[in-house]
């Protein structure tokens, strides 16, 4: 009989580590709903002399019948391995989750490891099929809903708009007579009331790590408005280069425009909701991050998702909801379609956070200011469009502390692609005149 330990097979010394057994069953059943334990066998699978007696099985079964929940009835019987005497516990169990003396085990290759709270809820969840999207939300109502986003749903998705109760009857956003969260978190008035997770947080960071921190900015609301500021976010803080065709100029982001947006929408399409945690957007200086709560649904591993291109949504109406206005395609293109257009990207998960890596380029042909990203973009934009204002007004246009504008203004100076003129009290910032040369020869252009 030539056995060996593995994630459905587990080997004990003696029945005095029957404590300890009861965890690798939990363990097993909780991974696998089925699994064999062999007493009197080492980690080797070398069998070990013990005495036995049939009130030993009875014992055996009596205690894993106590001490597993939910209850659990196992096949115990003698087998000889090289004319040795063992014990060998058939078990099997489909009530997902099982507890060992009121504590969650998961089988890890032969190891049992315990379960935190977040990874039990999650096992829960998953074996009751519980989908937070279907979920009824017992405290909004249609007037937490904006009316203007469902009219757009409509026009987007080609739907004739009579009143928001047949919209959503129609859309399954209703479940007896309730508004489900899915409602709430695509067409709501101020969904993060409901969710205190219905937000993004994206940064910029100076280099390849997160010590120097450039530019951090908050966002809640609807998905739809979320998908629409991460995109924009990113396009302001990567370079936009340019291929020059004749006297036309065609913009090209050094990330691929429609893999950018895919990456964005898988993100919150297939994050978890339960999760209290926040999609997070980390623009470093060589690679761009995209990281949702929520590892992979259903079980899938990224190979699953690479090479055969199957995917499983956690969220289902949000999916037939973005499917409707064209964001998401049902034949699960979309990890194929990411890897075409942008070939580096790389797919991770650690824990229960599922991360989008993709790499930036740096050979494109710069813009005529230099492809400038963030803050100083967005100061440059300003004073080319409106010269000869202070640092006070630009602070008060763009919504940023005068200090920071100031550190901004010392750059693009430091740059030579902006100047101060006039005096003290009523002069401003202009561009250069090299910079101002080029923005009139590409209006021209343009």
């Amino acid at each position: 009989m030539n056995i060996s330990e593995s994630e459905h097979i587990e080997f004990k010394k003696s029945t005095s580590l029957l404590k300890s057994a009861l965890k690798s069953i939990s363990a097993i059943l909780n991974k696998h709903r089925k699994g064999e334990l062999y007493f009197g066998l080492k980690n080797d699978g070398t069998p070990v002399k013990n005495s036995y007696s049939e009130k030993t099985l009875r014992e055996i079964s009596q205690t894993i019948s106590h001490k597993i929940e939910p209850q659990i009835y196992p096949t115990i019987t003698f087998v000889d391995i090289n004319s040795i005497k063992v014990i060998k516990v058939t078990f099997e169990g489909f009530d997902v989750p099982y507890s060992a003396e009121g504590r969650y085990y998961l089988r890890v290759a032969d190891e049992d490891k315990q379960l935190s709270s977040s990874e039990l809820r999650k096992i829960i969840l998953d074996n009751q099929d519980v989908r937070w999207d279907k979920l009824t939300n017992n405290n909004s109502t249609l007037k937490d809903i904006a009316p203007a986003k469902v009219r757009e749903f409509c026009r987007l998705s080609g739907t004739s708009f009579t009143n928001l109760n047949d919209i959503f009857e129609s859309t399954g956003l209703f479940l007896n007579n309730n508004l489900i969260n899915a409602a709430v978190i695509l067409f709501g008035k101020r969904p993060q009331k409901f969710f205190t997770n219905a937000k993004l947080m994206c940064s910029v960071f100076a280099t390849n790590n997160t010590a120097h921190i450039i530019d951090q900015q908050e966002f809640a609301g609807d998905l739809f408005y979320l998908i629409k500021e991460s995109e924009n976010y990113i396009l302001k803080n990567i370079h936009i280069g340019m291929n020059v065709k004749g006297l036309y100029r065609e913009d090209i982001p050094e990330i691929d425009r429609e893999a950018l947006r895919e990456v964005i929408i898988n993100a919150f399409l297939h994050r978890d909701y339960f999760d209290p945690d926040f999609i997070s957007i980390s623009i470093f200086k060589d690679r761009l991050e995209v990281k949702n709560p929520g590892g992979l649904f259903g079980g899938l591993k990224i190979e699953d998702i690479l090479r055969r291109n199957i995917s499983k949504r956690r969220n289902e109406v949000i999916a037939d909801v973005f499917s409707r206005v064209r964001f998401v395609e049902r034949k699960s293109r979309g990890i194929a379609l990411i890897l075409e257009k942008e070939p580096g990207t790389h797919f991770e998960q650690l824990g229960n956070i599922f991360i989008t890596t993709m790499k930036r380029k740096t050979d494109l042909i710069p813009q005529y200011y230099g492809g400038l990203t963030g803050g100083l973009k967005d100061v440059f934009e300003f004073i080319k469009a409106n010269a000869g204002q202070n640092t006070k007004t630009i602070s008060i246009a763009i919504s940023k502390p005068e200090k920071t504008v100031e550190k901004w203004i010392k750059k693009l100076r430091e740059l030579n692609l902006i100047e101060f003129k006039g005096s003290k009290k009523t002069g401003g910032y202009h561009l250069t005149p090299n910079n101002a040369i080029a923005t009139k020869t590409q209006r021209h252009k343009e």
